[in-house]
């Protein structure tokens, strides 16, 4: 005789104990049970009703009914809505006994997004490229033919083409610099370095392009020299792509404004931190664009980010270096009144 116990448990509570959601009807078609990842997806009030109306989606109820037919297992897809996105479960059908069928849901939508996103990169990618790759050639056919002999035309074709090409430079620059920063983002630095000095420091080194804008940086230190766990040539990106964005979408050459506020406890940090916040004279932003900012190639006008040497880039980069940081990123703007990006560090 066997001396291990005979487990009869309900199916409700065999299913209750599973992590993905699981649904089971019997042979009139009825859900006789559901655990509660289930639940959560078709809702509630799932348990009595017949699979068609549960479900209700023509796809995926021809394999069931394929399943009840012959008794075969099959796999079948099912989209679903989640906070405002869709969701997608590969289905497992397949029959338990002589009353029952068990579709089993794994969820696939990370999967989904990661496949999605491959393919938005590369379609930005060929078209940030396809631009000036397509201007190159067409001027050095026309240098090759029609301009061959043509001075001017050379002259200003040539600087046309350096532009161009500074510009793929720029894109492919700032690619790998994301690249970089995504694959270390789940180690946080641990050496001290002192903001305020990597601040000045950035300030010092975009001199040229200040002269260039007819703007300048004002510095309102009360940090008290205050160190933070940072890698200090991530913290020049940063402070660098913020300053150069404010000079060139917002200042008119005006003055930005980089204020370095005084250690403080901040609830989101659970601890202190503290805050940078560059501010700028322009145009501001409206309210519609702020969440999407830091998306990769996004921008609010495409034409004038060409011209000023935009990658579309840059914030993206400065938030994943900021998330390596475990800090927090903050953009605010009023139309007409200028904008401020607030970086948030913790101390320690």
């Amino acid at each position: 005789m066997d001396p291990r116990p005979v487990i009869k448990a309900p199916v409700s509570d065999v299913i209750a104990a599973l992590p993905m959601p699981v649904l089971v009807i019997d042979g009139a078609g009825t859900v006789v049970a559901a655990n509660a990842p289930l639940k959560a997806l078709l809702g509630h009030h799932v348990i009595g009703r017949h699979y068609i109306t549960a479900l209700r989606q023509p796809s995926l109820l021809e394999k069931i009914e394929m399943v009840l037919a012959t008794g075969d297992p099959k796999t079948g897809t099912y989209l679903g809505r989640e906070t405002g996105r869709d969701t997608f479960y590969d289905v497992q059908i397949a029959t338990a006994g002589m009353d029952a069928t068990v579709l089993t849901f794994k969820d696939r939508t990370a999967a989904e997004d990661i496949g999605q996103f491959r393919r938005d990169f590369v379609a930005n990618v060929s078209h940030e490229l396809r631009t000036p790759l397509t201007a190159l050639q067409g001027f050095i056919e026309t240098l090759g033919g029609a301009a061959r002999d043509d001075a001017d035309a050379r002259t200003r074709f040539l600087a046309i083409m350096e532009r161009e090409a500074n510009r793929m430079s720029r894109l492919v620059d700032d690619l790998l610099s994301l690249s970089r920063v995504e694959a270390n983002e789940r180690v946080r630095p641990v050496a001290r370095v002192v903001v305020a000095d990597v601040v000045s420091r950035t300030v010092l080194e975009l001199e040229p392009v200040l002269a260039s804008a007819g703007a300048s940086v004002r510095i309102k230190d009360d940090s008290g020299g205050q160190p933070v766990p940072a890698a200090p040539e991530e913290l020049r990106q940063v402070f660098g792509n913020l300053i150069e964005n404010a000079v060139k979408y917002g200042a008119n050459g005006g003055e930005v404004l980089v204020t370095l506020d005084a250690p403080a406890k901040d609830a989101r940090l659970r601890g202190e931190g503290l805050r940078v916040r560059v501010t700028d004279q322009g145009q501001g932003i409206a309210s519609h664009h702020i969440p999407r900012l830091t998306e990769r190639f996004y921008r609010i006008d495409s034409h004038r980010s060409r011209e000023v040497g935009g990658t579309g880039l840059g914030l993206a980069i400065v938030k994943h270096i900021i998330n390596r940081h475990r800090g927090r990123l903050d953009i605010t703007s009023e139309v007409g009144a200028g904008t401020t990006v607030s970086v948030l560090l913790p101390t320690c």
